[in-house]
């Protein structure tokens, strides 16, 4: 039985989160075409017969920090690959850049008292000619000495496999650490709070989702499922483009949230939206702490 974790990591918008929802063949982390949309570890758990894959996705690596919670979010991820069995860079097929240069520094660095065997996930293939990838690769092992390196289209379950070899390859031998039919260790309130989020990043602009952080302070059972949510946002001004004219704006964010919670639930649902004024709450560490924790 090959057993350990496996933190997938890289850039921002890299296709991070879409791998890992599409290994779990369930969705569990919020994924958007905006930079930063997971902002913390979140542990998938693929079970097989011959083995427990534990996928760590991570929030994207960058170098400029504004807020506190961006210094959160790089030290999630850079935490994860010091307590990986095998690291999963993610990266996309075009040439490393100045950044990719201060991943692989951060990576040697959380390494190197273990020696991690580190796999490189060349993702989006389906959006160049297969002859491209052959230079990016050797540009790559000047930077690292990868354990494999696989193509792969997240996005098309193209290639998926073959990583999924080469990650148990690696794996320690040992016994499950979770209950075969657990996919996740994080609550479902969390997983809720992150479906809302998603919809907040996919439908407003600019700032706003970046603004706005989700918290379940209501789950109960019956029928239907009561779910009271509140999105947090930082100025008085947010709140009203949140909301939109009529609340039209917050009442798409929530019909089509309920939608995929029922979907995943089985069950119908009564999900109420709030939105409160927290400011300042990205410098917050605290209140980020208990966002993650999701309750």
């Amino acid at each position: 039985m090959k057993v350990g974790y496996v933190a997938v990591i890289g850039r921002p918008n890299v296709g991070k989160s879409t791998l890992v929802n599409t290994l779990l063949k369930f969705k569990l982390a919020a994924v958007s075409p905006k930079p930063q949309t997971t902002r913390y570890k979140i542990l998938g758990i693929i079970n097989e017969e011959d083995a427990q894959i534990l996928l760590l996705d991570t929030p994207g690596i960058f170098k400029k920090s504004m807020y506190a919670l961006h210094d959160y979010m790089i030290k999630e991820a850079v935490e994860s690959i010091r307590d990986a069995d095998v690291v999963v860079w993610v990266v996309e097929p075009v040439m490393p850049t100045e950044l990719e240069e201060d991943i692989a520094e951060k990576i040697k660095e959380s390494t190197k008292e273990k020696k991690t065997p580190v796999i490189l996930a060349i993702n989006k293939i389906d959006t160049v000619h297969k002859n491209a990838l052959l230079p990016i690769m050797d540009m790559y092992s000047k930077l690292y000495d990868f354990a494999a390196y696989v193509p792969i289209s997240a996005l098309k379950n193209d290639g998926l496999d073959i990583l999924l070899e080469e990650i148990k390859k690696h794996l320690p031998e040992g016994e499950p650490f979770y209950p075969t039919d657990q996919l996740t260790d994080k609550p479902l309130r969390f997983i809720v709070a992150e479906i809302i989020r998603e919809k907040i990043f996919l439908h407003y602009r600019q700032e706003i989702p970046y603004s706005t952080a989700v918290k379940v302070e209501e789950f109960r059972e019956g029928d239907p499922i009561y779910i009271r949510a509140v999105i947090f946002v930082e100025r008085e001004s947010q709140k009203g483009i949140l909301i939109g004219k009529g609340g039209q704006a917050l009442k798409r964010v929530g019909t089509e949230a309920r939608k995929e919670i029922e979907a995943i639930l089985g069950k119908k649902v009564y999900l109420e939206l709030w939105v409160k004024v927290k400011k300042d709450w990205r410098e917050n560490i605290a209140f980020i702490r208990e966002l993650e924790l999701g309750f």
